[in-house]
């Protein structure tokens, strides 16, 4: 068992910060097409900055709904509402570049023959490699610095929405450094919270209030000692911020989607992606599974990796890695799964009940550690670990 200390850092973002304004309008249009026709093929890309955005992407649907209003319903609901400021849910200007699927990528996907195609199964939407991860340090089986970070990051939405903390405005950042003894939390050694707010409210004000309201009353306090690092708003001042501030597109914040860095990531953005992308689906996959690993008792760590070739429906290649902390040999964890679970992108989809319009409560504070609504998010249930159990041992 590794015994060397060492400190791991993970942030987050609130659904303010311009990508993730972006991931949220992805996500509602996805929402949108599937609330009508669950076969929609979704790829919606956004863009965002000064009070302009832009949709992007490929959209085969039955479905017909008002993009702009999808798309100003999407940045009203995070709380860009303010008729004074630059980018806001009315004055906004919205361009649409959305064009239908390639007929080249729909053949592999689709469950059907073409001349060319190997099977008729309904394949993967494109090559790639995804992971999942899962972990003993939080009740979640999440990594603690990610949980932590997201953790701060919804007491600051929560506060501001509410009102109870009225200066707050949507745009911030959080930061959580956690030291390790070997793969115990030790302590958490500094904090870093970057909050947009009303230009007439003190410096002061701002880091006694996030000290107080948010970090002390979210974070373990047995965890913090006097040589906690605690950094509010360390640049003194954070009035512009959204899209006025920078700029924004879906997809650039993959680690704060996942796992903080502590568990590896593939690559592939997941919001706006219907589930016939195995960049998302595959995914989600990978935290089922891994996560039922560790419930399991089979490990205190779990990653499990595979890969796919666009249009071929089995994965190339499944791997498990559980860092030492195995009960059972991974040989023995991987045969189990692959007796348990299918990989096929049309199973992971039956498998995990992925054809709805659930992926709004997916886009913020992280997709995986979520057990608000486990009805919706079917990977994070353990539901397999009992039967996981018997099969390995």
């Amino acid at each position: 068992m590794d015994s060397r200390i060492y400190t791991f850092s993970s942030e987050s973002v609130t659904e303010g910060h311009p990508d993730k304004v972006c991931d949220t309008i992805s996500d509602a249009i996805l929402d949108a097409c599937l609330a009508q026709d669950p076969r929609s093929r979704v790829a919606c890309e956004t863009l965002v900055k000064s009070n302009l955005v832009v949709l992007a992407g490929e959209i085969t649907t039955k479905a017909q709904f008002d993009y702009a209003k999808v798309v100003r319903r999407a940045i009203a609901g995070i709380g860009y509402t303010d008729p004074k400021a630059l980018f806001n849910d009315t004055s906004c200007q919205i361009v649409l570049a959305l064009v239908r699927q390639s007929p080249d990528i729909a053949q592999g996907v689709d469950a059907r023959r073409a001349k060319g195609k190997k099977t008729a199964e309904q394949g993967a939407g494109d090559q790639g490699l995804m992971f999942g991860y899962a972990c003993r340090e939080t009740p979640q089986l999440m990594p603690a610095p990610i949980m932590y970070a997201h953790k701060l990051g919804l007491a600051l939405a929560k506060a501001r929405k509410s009102g109870r903390i009225p200066w707050l405005r949507p745009d911030a950042k959080t930061q959580v450094s956690v030291e390790y003894d070997g793969h115990r939390v030790a302590r958490i050694s500094a904090v870093v919270v970057s909050t947009m707010h009303d230009e007439k409210v003190s410096h002061a004000e701002i880091e006694r209030t996030i000290l107080r309201e948010i970090i002390h009353k979210t974070l373990p306090s047995r965890l913090m000692d006097r040589r906690t690092q605690f950094l509010v708003n360390p640049t003194g001042r954070f009035v512009v911020g959204g899209p006025e501030g920078d700029s924004g597109v879906t997809g650039r914040k993959i680690i704060v989607d996942s796992y903080g860095g502590m568990g590896r990531h593939g690559g592939g953005a997941f919001s706006g992606k219907d589930p016939s992308k195995v960049d998302r689906s595959a995914a989600y996959m990978g935290r089922y599974v891994a996560k039922n690993v560790v419930a399991a008792g089979l490990a205190d760590r779990c990653e499990v990796q595979f890969a796919y070739a666009i249009g071929h429906p089995e994965p190339v290649s499944l791997c498990v890695d559980t860092f030492g902390t195995g009960k059972v040999s991974e040989a023995r964890i991987e045969k189990a799964i692959r007796k348990l679970f299918s990989f096929k992108p049309a199973n992971i989809i039956r498998q995990l009940n992925l054809l709805r319009p659930i992926y709004g409560k997916t886009t913020n504070y992280g997709h995986f550690g979520r057990e608000d609504d486990l009805k919706a998010l079917t990977w994070e249930r353990t539901d397999k670990a009992g039967e996981l159990a018997r099969l390995a041992r």
